[in-house]
């Protein structure tokens, strides 16, 4: 990793992480909530993000226990779903200075996507559930998101930004979120478990994202 990203020349590529970093929410919980299932959902979820329990297993385990909820229960999980402080002002002096800004999650496209496109992102990816019948089948449709998935991910739009992975700046907050993070050209721990604290270049405990930008000399 890195060091500090103020005196490097824009344009630059953000990439966050979507639970508890872009949202202040982990959404899979808000989805557990329907299916009565929050207390076991949660409880895994914490020790994936400790780093505690292979993300990819602690996501089907957790998937598994929302099998027979209908999709309906989507848009009231959106409609409680809560974007972090400076989150539009990150987006809008970000690309003001010709920067782009992605969201790369574990959670899902069903709840993203949305999201996305109100926010104005330059790119997000996310895992989707497997749905037969306007159900929710227990599963996830094709590859997992996980932590390798998060930095091929930000590789990949670092090239097709034309800016270098130097000029990355990877955001978040959990265990799944070191491998995009040692390979940005500034690792910021937001909110983050003490692993992540550990190997970050910035801590960041002002649940603001626009506190990032003063990193980018974008603001003083």
């Amino acid at each position: 990793m890195s060091q500090h990203l103020a005196s490097i020349t824009v344009p630059f590529l953000v990439v966050l992480d979507a639970d508890s970093t872009l949202l202040h929410d982990e959404v899979i919980e808000l989805i557990a909530d329907h299916a009565g299932t929050t207390e076991l959902v949660a409880e895994i979820t914490t020790r994936a993000m400790m780093g505690e329990l292979d993300f990819a297993d602690s996501l089907r385990e957790r998937v598994g226990t929302l099998a027979g909820l209908p999709v309906d229960a989507f848009a009231e999980v959106r409609s409680r779903l809560t974007v972090t402080a400076g989150v539009r002002e990150l987006i809008d002096t970000v690309h003001a200075a010709g920067g782009k800004v992605g969201v790369v999650s574990g959670g899902f496209h069903e709840v993203l996507d949305p999201l996305g496109e109100e926010l104005g992102l330059d790119f997000w990816k996310a895992n989707r559930f497997e749905v037969e019948g306007g159900k929710l089948t227990g599963r996830v449709a094709g590859e997992i998101v996980d932590a390798l998935a998060k930095a091929e991910a930000l590789k990949e739009w670092a090239d097709a930004s034309g800016i270098r992975e130097s000029r990355t700046v990877a955001v978040g907050d959990g265990a799944n979120d070191l491998e995009m993070m040692a390979i940005a050209g500034l690792a910021v721990a937001f909110n983050a478990k003490p692993r992540v604290r550990q190997q970050a270049d910035v801590i960041v405990d002002v649940q603001d994202l626009s506190q990032i930008l003063p990193l980018l000399g974008l603001r003083g």
